[in-house]
């Protein structure tokens, strides 16, 4: 684009203009944890939302608490956007950490146990089973667990045992013969269900429910507690004092240096290894622990008081997952009964369905195995000759990687980049390199310095004595599980615009390539940035000559510095801004002469709102442009990544997303909360004379009703897309 990009206005540059980033990702995890309210969903997904949260805590402290540390150890006297240096955040997030855990165990405990209590379904004290329940928990105590226990005393001959990240142990205080007190620490194995079931009211009274007045239909108690409870077979001949559960979390994030890595997939296996001797950021405990116990865990673990975090209740309620596993359906969300375009449905050819038109996927509305079953199609179609795919994460499994093995072994060329660099998911995708590249398949890695993001399969078919490519292009993972519940959106494409910047980008990826020019696409890190800047500077300059300046975006993050000031100088001019930001935001809206035309909401919702959509309306429908794809607005991703956006060319399908799916999002008064200058959210009101409009039934339901601000001709074009 020809469009110039105004230099930056000081003014813009304020610290007050920007939302700390770690507190506003602390914020977005109180509105997942907000979703745990029995008002909004069935009890047992209640219970899910506060699993998520904990997972979303413990990355969090093992990745962005431990950079601001390290950031710390090392004196950086460098302020981010907002002002605050990394001593400061780290002042700043624990009060707001702390609370947040508070507010975690309530809802655990005052609600949503005594809320499943009523419903049949008990994780009971140790102190609260009757006697046949005790007699079953120590029998699997001694057939179960206590085989895989280790006891390790701490003394002058023991030196403290080593605590892997994210483990559960109990500090254990014993008695000695001399009457002195010993120090010894026991893991709880992570290898055995952390719920262990117990024998219900069919077979004893359990007494909690009892008073709840429902017939006990599941009952678990703690393995922690029912540890607790043998340690005398562990310390035969010595009384126990007290045992106390604390939990460790370490740095878990590692940097790979391009002088270093000689081999990405082993150094990538040595930093995955390493994670569990990492540095300790945090020491979660029971309030109940003594000072004295404390103590001794702050001292060998080399930390400060500020970095313990005392609960009352259970530690590491993530693993409160395990009560998802129950068959009790009416305590779960119905089943999302998932579509499959009338294109792709079983025995239709989809190269003749995309040679047609461009196909719109919306997952999880959309049944994911339309992906996967347009793979295993160019794995078995004899005219198919070669298939090329990035892979970030795919779960285990994968219906997508057994379709690129057959394609391989039917003799086609295969080529798959592996991202080992996915965070948490390096050992699944270390595995399924090995697998890949052992059938013979070409495996990549990427680049050392970049994370590779994009999400863009490319099929190279033979056609009538010519070839015709076609390209999936999406917003998420090629990943079966989560594509039940994360909410994304996926094009196929035979367009050979599109064809041709996927095989420039294949090439960039596994060979080498400097300076490669896209007609369609815009990708990290060489042309995303500009691009969009541009874009948001052409609105302006559209707006400013008379047009109706307009952008949406829909994101999980909003970060980059550069994108935040290019928004405020849309909005100085008078450009109407909505920006849809699920997760971390740091622009401040509503700001007079800043950002009072700019509006941020966050859905959240039962689907995890994933998709990330760019809408430019560059002076009217005739010459809009909306563009999808796999980035978010933050550094990384614009400069340290290989992501992909791309457009969405067919009229029908732009104006289906232009004027039915985002002005519903804005719409939303269930999911949505809308942020305010101050960096707080609160729900969005609904319209006068609505109950609420929840966006994700509304997709669910077909996504295409026609309402009183729908136009006819409008629906009619979308009418393809309905079940």
């Amino acid at each position: 684009m020809a469009t110039s990009i105004q230099p930056t206005s000081p003014d813009l540059d304020r610290p007050e203009l920007y939302i700390n980033r770690e507190l506003s990702a602390v914020s977005f995890f109180r509105r997942v944890l907000e979703e745990a309210d029995p008002a909004r969903h069935p009890p047992l997904e209640c219970v899910k939302f506060v699993s998520i949260v904990n997972t979303l805590l413990d990355e969090f402290w093992m990745v962005r608490v431990a950079g601001l540390k390290d950031q710390q150890s090392a004196q950086v006297a460098e302020a981010g956007p907002d002002g605050l240096l990394p001593g400061e955040q780290i002042a700043a997030l624990r009060p707001e950490l702390h609370d947040l855990l508070r507010t975690q165990a309530e809802r655990w405990h005052k609600q949503l146990q005594p809320l499943l209590a009523g419903q049949g379904i008990a994780v009971l004290e140790m102190g609260d089973l009757t006697r046949a329940q005790h007699a079953a928990a120590s029998a699997y105590f001694r057939d179960e667990v206590f085989p895989v226990l280790t006891p390790l005393g701490v003394d002058p001959e023991h030196p403290f045992p080593h605590i892997s990240n994210r483990s559960l142990n109990l500090a254990v205080v014993l008695r000695d013969l001399d009457g002195s007190e010993l120090f010894a620490r026991v893991k709880v194995p992570s290898t055995l269900r952390r719920l262990v079931p117990v024998p219900t009211a069919d077979h004893a009274r359990a007494r909690p429910t009892s008073k709840a007045g429902a017939q006990l239909r599941f009952a678990f108690v703690w393995l922690e507690q029912l540890i607790a409870a043998q340690l005398s077979q562990l310390f035969p001949g010595l009384p126990l004092v007290a045992a106390y559960p604390f939990r460790v979390l370490r740095d878990a994030d590692f940097d790979i240096q391009r002088d270093e890595a000689g081999d990405l997939l082993e150094t990538v296996e040595h930093g995955v290894r390493q994670r569990r001797f990492g540095s300790v950021i945090s020491l979660e405990v029971q309030s109940s622990m003594p000072e004295t116990v404390r103590e001794i865990l702050r001292d060998n673990l080399e930390i400060d008081e500020t970095d313990i975090y005392a609960i009352d209740g259970p530690l590491g309620l993530g693993d409160l997952t395990e009560l998802m596993d129950l068959d009790r359906p009416d305590l779960k969300d119905p089943p999302l009964a998932q579509r499959v375009l009338p294109e792709l449905r079983q025995g239709r050819d989809p190269f003749a369905a995309i040679q047609h038109g461009d196909l719109l996927l919306h997952h999880p509305y959309d049944a994911f195995s339309s992906v996967a079953e347009f793979i295993q199609a160019a794995a078995r179609d004899p005219h198919v000759l070669a298939i090329k795919q990035t892979l970030y994460r795919v779960g285990t499994n994968s219906p997508i990687v057994q379709a690129l093995l057959e394609a391989n072994e039917r003799g086609k060329q295969v080529a798959v980049l592996v991202e080992l660099k996915a965070r948490f998911d390096e050992e699944n995708n270390i595995e399924w390199a090995r697998t890949l590249e052992a059938a013979g398949v070409h495996v990549v890695y990427g680049q050392i310095d970049l994370k590779t993001h994009a999400k863009i399969a490319l099929v190279v078919r033979r056609e009538r004595e010519r070839l015709r490519r076609y390209v999936h292009v999406g917003t998420g993972n090629y990943n079966a599980s989560t594509a039940r519940v994360y909410e994304d959106y996926a094009l196929l494409t035979c367009r050979p615009e599109f064809g041709a910047d996927a095989s420039n980008l294949f090439n960039a990826l596994t060979g080498y390539a400097r300076g490669m020019r896209y007609e369609k696409f815009l990708v990290a890190p060489d042309t995303l940035r500009p691009g969009l800047l541009a874009r948001i500077e052409r609105e302006i300059e559209r707006h400013e000559s008379g047009g109706h300046g307009r952008l949406i975006f829909k994101v999980n993050s909003l970060v980059d510095p550069a994108i935040i000031r290019a928004l405020y100088r849309a909005s100085q001019a008078g450009v109407r801004v909505d920006l849809i930001v699920r997760g971390i935001c740091c622009l401040r809206p509503g700001i007079q002469g800043i950002s009072d035309n700019i509006r941020v909401v966050s859905v959240v919702g039962r689907f995890l709102e994933h998709s990330r959509i760019f809408y430019f309306a560059n002076g009217g429908a005739e010459e809009d442009e909306l563009f999808l794809g796999s980035s978010d607005l933050m550094q990384r991703n614009l400069d340290h990544r290989v992501e992909l956006l791309f457009p969405v060319e067919d009229a029908a399908l732009r104006g289906y997303l232009r004027d039915l799916a985002l002005p519903r999002y804005l719409r939303d008064s269930v999911n949505a909360r809308v942020l305010h200058k101050d960096g707080s959210y609160h729900y969005v009101a609904p319209l006068e004379g609505e109950t609420g409009f929840d966006i994700q039934s509304w997709f669910a339901r077909g996504g295409n009703e026609q309402t009183a601000d729908t136009p006819p001709t409008l629906l009619r074009s979308v009418m393809r897309l309905a079940p």
